[in-house]
């Protein structure tokens, strides 16, 4: 029961709360990579966008981050 209210908050906070986290971690891609995963399972849909629309921008100069973009490209939003 407690999961289910963190994911409803960390949904309501939405895209500036992944974006937040995701800009943090990026100094290693493992936790980046996972920070990612994470954020597609909480994300709406519409903040999912949002997020591959950032990461594409963000990822521009890290070639080691680029990967996660397909994360949310194989995600079922995009399928």
């Amino acid at each position: 029961m407690r999961y289910l209210t963190k994911t409803k908050t960390m949904a309501k906070l939405g895209f500036k709360y992944a974006q937040s986290v995701l800009q943090k971690v990026s100094f290693n891609k493992e936790l980046f990579f996972k920070e990612v995963r994470k954020a597609i399972h909480y994300l709406l849909p519409k903040d999912l966008v949002k997020l591959q629309n950032w990461l594409q921008i963000y990822t521009s100069d890290k070639p080691e981050l680029q990967p996660a973009i397909s994360y949310i490209n194989g995600s079922a939003l995009f399928a």
